[in-house]
């Protein structure tokens, strides 16, 4: 399984994609899904918070978006477009996208892409803990795709 973006893995993420410029979902395709997968899940997200949003938000790592329940057979999601899916609740709070906006550094952008056996029985904003938690057991393939970002 494989995640395509505008970018090779550890390669700089577009500004557009970010809260320094238009800051939409960006373009993705996904390849070698499972032929048994029943839903697809992504999740993208940023470990390498500082100190001061890990006290002040109660977390270790920022959950830029979380979107499960996407129909097996999706191969693209199109820049700006939420996918055919359940988004669920991202660190700050939305049940949508929030692009990079580290405040300190460049930062490491997560996307990981899992393929289910299972559609998952979770509502919108289910947190990512609650979607791993309902994942465990279910992952056929999952595949990672990581993006860096630093504001100018």
């Amino acid at each position: 399984m494989k995640i395509e973006f505008v970018f090779e893995n550890n390669g700089k993420i577009p500004a557009k994609y970010t809260c320094n410029g238009e800051n939409i979902i960006p373009p993705l395709q996904f390849q070698n899904i499972p032929e048994q997968a029943k839903s697809l899940v992504l999740i993208v997200d940023d470990p390498d918070i500082p100190d001061f949003v890990k006290e002040s938000r109660g977390i270790e790592v920022f959950d830029h978006w979380v979107i499960f329940n996407i129909p097996s057979h999706v191969r693209t999601i199109e820049e700006g477009k939420v996918p055919e899916g359940i988004q669920g609740k991202n660190s700050a709070g939305n049940n949508a996208y929030t692009g990079p906006c580290p405040p300190d550094r460049e930062h490491r952008y997560f996307f990981k892409l899992y393929a289910l056996d299972i559609t998952l029985n979770l509502s919108e904003g289910a947190t990512k803990t609650e979607v791993e938690r309902a994942m465990q057991g279910h992952i056929l393939e999952q595949a990672e795709l990581i993006g860096l970002y630093e504001q100018s």
